[in-house]
């Protein structure tokens, strides 16, 4: 994992979401690449150009975030981009090649009761980039267990573990995997890809509705320093297909979430 997107909208956690990113790719040696999208639509006759100026000024609002982090040893390097947000990252990842997304859970617009919002419910949604949402406030500590729930335990993608794989064996984080037997449940679907056989430290089965109802109950008797799960149309975030958000009533995440890609059923 060498190359670490941190998207910036307009909040007051950015520094934070950023500080997290810089703070993790120290740990493993990443660049870290602080991005931010901006639209520009062209008139005819516009003397001034516009696109210039916002461009422009969002380098300026991209380095004032940087100005008041701890940029430590880290190569950090800003990109703006006139675009779409997804379709931005998708050039940006294209060109460079990014391993990890870094972002926050919500921008200040969003309502208190939102646990995802718009812009960090698209990335997840859409991007077929590893995702790691940090909660608001929250300081980089090398991971010590992670919780990995899943519905399937088959894997398609090739690199599909690669950023959990990373965090066990630099961090010596124990895996515990979570799977979660629902009415769709397949016999197939009760195979254990090898990969996840090989880094796990435990194994617990429980049968529920959704793949959310099992992470809950997990939780009422367990803690973990991260939860990781797959991106799927009807896995864990199926209200992101319904739209880009999620409230807190519907999930919420205290500790940092990864999101992974990589299940058949994924598309």
């Amino acid at each position: 994992m060498k190359h670490i997107l941190v998207p910036i909208g307009s909040t007051e956690n950015a520094s934070n979401t950023l500080q997290y990113a810089i703070d993790l790719a120290s740990e493993i040696d990443a660049k870290v690449f602080v991005f931010r999208a901006y639209r520009v639509i062209s008139k005819a006759g516009t003397i001034i150009n516009v696109n210039e100026i916002i461009e422009r000024e969002t380098n300026l609002y991209l380095r004032s975030i940087i100005n008041v982090v701890n940029t430590k040893s880290v190569e950090v390097k800003m990109i703006s981009a006139n675009g779409d947000v997804i379709d931005s990252i998708n050039k940006v990842d294209k060109e460079l090649g990014i391993d990890l997304i870094v972002v926050g859970p919500k921008s200040n617009s969003v309502k208190e009761e939102v646990f995802l919002g718009s812009t960090s419910g698209s990335i997840v949604k859409y991007s077929k980039i590893p995702v790691l949402v940090v909660p608001n406030g929250a300081t980089f500590s090398p991971f010590k267990t992670a919780l990995t729930a899943f519905k399937s335990g088959v894997i398609t993608k090739e690199d599909a573990l690669h950023p959990l794989e990373m965090i066990a064996s630099k961090f010596n984080t124990e895996v515990d995997l979570l799977l979660v037997k629902t009415p769709a449940t397949t016999e197939e679907d009760l195979l254990l890809d090898a990969k996840l056989s090989k880094i796990q430290q435990s194994l617990t089965i429980t049968e529920k509705d959704t793949t959310f109802a099992g992470v809950l109950e997990y939780f009422e008797s367990n803690t973990t320093d991260m939860l990781c799960v797959f991106r799927r149309k009807r896995g864990f975030f199926k209200k992101l297909w319904e739209s880009n958000t999620i409230l807190k009533s519907e999930f919420y995440c205290d500790i940092p979430l990864l999101v992974l890609s990589g299940l058949s059923g994924d598309q």
